[in-house]
């Protein structure tokens, strides 16, 4: 979110929701800290928008560059963050997330639990406050249950994730009458992870009617009708996982009813959903309204650019050099109009390229960040701290190619995330991009996985993808198959914190590299590996809890 004039929304209720949203970033307790009252609210339909942000304000942690789910990114096939030295050697967390050996205390995927439940929290405690106003007449009902419904909704989006992510988690629905020593639905994993899966499911079916159908300005970066639609598209496409049952027929229901509603479709542009003022983007669904000024906590410049890239592009501070592109798939670029190859595949890549050969992506320069860094006076940019090895010396070359995971990989190996546009002359830590959790091209690609499967011949299927694939500037397809839409996939939606679940789904189908095949710098893994553990916190202070299974 900016500060020019596309960014002033015509309802000072979002404004508020936005300064309330920075305030519940900063402390994810459960301390309540204020009461909502009829006097001091509701009278119009801005205070009640205002009244949400504690609901909202674990997501900008949750999606924050360097903190849980954007952290365990790196647990996937295409990005990693290499040991160089003593940089980023962190206790070697970040190398077990990347090698499927994660243990319950790993800080990363303790912070996505624990900041999922707190959303969970924060929105028991709305709705009860919400509820005993209404039952009190102090509101009117007709007013506050879209409110209800939202709040209901992002309790289940809360829900969602740790279903994802965690599988069996306690299903706490009250605020006044919580138990202080939560379990989770059944001591048996997959029997409590249906559970949490039926809970989700019937959450967002109970309220999509009284969800705000409007799309825009006025429910921008809240739950709404199509937020609810496209969570449950993606729900019912990973049931197999979840729930061990198929549900594609649902998957395609909730697509095509975001697709019938008129109110998204692709931009022209890939490149254009990722803007610094990435508000007017007609493709963006659902995103966390970032702010370098009222809502920090999206650093990707910080997180992956070479210390370089200060100079380069006139930032006001330093980069970390930390996310990297994994070689596996910036291969994937490369004559994208055929199948990448099959699984174990090690793709002949020049480390010394200084651009692709043979591919017209226009996604390849938006995604990842590679070649030469020059300074603004067009001179080589140069690291001083370079390593003796590197073929390049001091002057900074930024090369797909990895030499190593640890212990001292080369300070310019593998391409950058790029993805975001970046504001030159960024000062501080934060951007100003919205990032984008759900869009419009996704919606195409998962309904045409759904088409697909029911119907590997299935025409639109085809078609929904080449709609893609055209954007993209690369040559159709003429058939479909798991390797082709894994790929495709993983080029239209990266660093969109959807790759885990994908590799999950296409695990155990024949051809390109799935979750719990070895890729770069990773061995084969069980597939325990498939949900993360149990945080050894959570499990110390309520006794209630079992681990999953396989962390034991």
């Amino acid at each position: 979110m900016k500060n020019n004039n596309t960014k002033q929304f015509n309802y000072l209720g979002l404004l508020l929701l936005v300064m309330v949203f920075v305030a519940s970033c900063t402390d994810v307790s459960e301390t309540l800290r204020s009461e909502i009252t009829p006097d001091n609210f509701f009278e119009v339909d801005e205070h009640f928008v205002s009244s949400l942000g504690d609901a909202y304000g674990p997501l900008a942690s949750m999606y924050g560059s360097n903190v849980a789910l954007g952290g365990t990114m790196i647990a996937n096939d295409d990005m990693v963050i290499t040991q160089r030295g003593a940089d980023w050697e962190d206790g070697g967390i970040w190398i077990r997330l990347h090698q499927h050996e994660n243990r319950p205390d790993n800080v990363r995927t303790t912070n996505t639990w624990e900041l999922a439940f707190s959303g969970v929290s924060n929105s028991n405690r709305l709705l009860f406050q919400f509820e005993e106003l209404i039952a009190s007449g102090d509101i009117d009902a007709s007013l506050g249950t879209p409110f209800i419904a939202e709040l209901r909704g992002m309790r289940a989006f809360y829900y969602y994730l740790l279903l994802d992510n965690f599988g069996n988690v306690p299903i706490v629905t009250s605020f006044a009458d919580a138990a202080e020593n939560p379990s989770q639905p059944s001591s048996d994993f997959q029997e409590g992870r249906r559970q949490v899966y039926d809970f989700v499911e019937s959450e967002f079916l109970a309220i999509l009617d009284d969800l705000n159908e409007v799309s825009g300005t006025a429910t921008y970066g809240r739950m709404n009708k199509w937020v609810a639609h496209y969570t449950l598209a993606k729900l019912y496409l990973n049931s197999e996982v979840y729930i061990g049952e198929a549900k594609w027929a649902e998957t395609i229901q909730h697509t095509n009813a975001i697709i019938n509603s008129g109110n998204y479709s692709l931009m022209s542009n890939y490149a254009d959903n990722f803007l610094v003022d990435n508000t007017g983007s007609t493709e963006n669904i659902f995103v966390i309204p970032y702010d370098k000024s009222f809502l920090g906590g999206f650093n990707l410049h910080k997180m992956s650019f070479h210390p370089a890239a200060q100079n380069a592009l006139k930032l006001r501070t330093g980069s970390w050099s930390g996310y990297q592109v994994l070689t596996e798939h910036y291969a994937t670029y490369i004559n994208p109009d055929l199948n990448p190859g099959p699984q174990g595949t090690v793709y002949d890549v020049d480390p010394l390229a200084t651009e692709i050969q043979g591919t017209i992506d226009n996604r390849t320069d938006v995604n990842i960040w590679f070649g030469p860094i020059n300074n603004p006076d067009g001179s080589p940019a140069i690291d001083p701290q370079a390593q003796d090895s590197d073929p390049f010396g001091t002057r900074v070359f930024i090369t797909p190619h990895i030499r190593e995971l640890f212990p001292n990989d080369l300070r310019s190996s593998g391409g950058r995330v790029l993805k975001y546009e970046i504001e030159e002359g960024l000062s501080g830590n934060n951007m100003d991009n919205d990032y984008v959790i759900q869009r419009y091209s996704d919606v195409l690609l998962t309904k045409a996985e759904a088409l697909w499967r029911m119907n590997p011949s299935d025409g639109e299927a085809l078609q929904l993808v080449n709609e893609v694939r055209n954007r993209a500037g690369v040559n159709p397809y003429t058939v479909l198959n798991d390797d082709l839409l894994l790929a495709e996939r993983g080029r239209e939606t990266f660093f969109e914190m959807v790759r885990r679940q994908d590799l999950i789904r296409f695990d155990g189908k024949q051809g390109l590299t799935r979750w719990n095949d070895p890729w770069q710098f990773k061995p084969a893994s069980p597939s325990f590996r498939n949900v993360f553990p149990v945080p050894r916190s959570q499990l110390e202070a309520n006794p209630s809890l079992v681990q999953n299974p396989g962390y034991n």
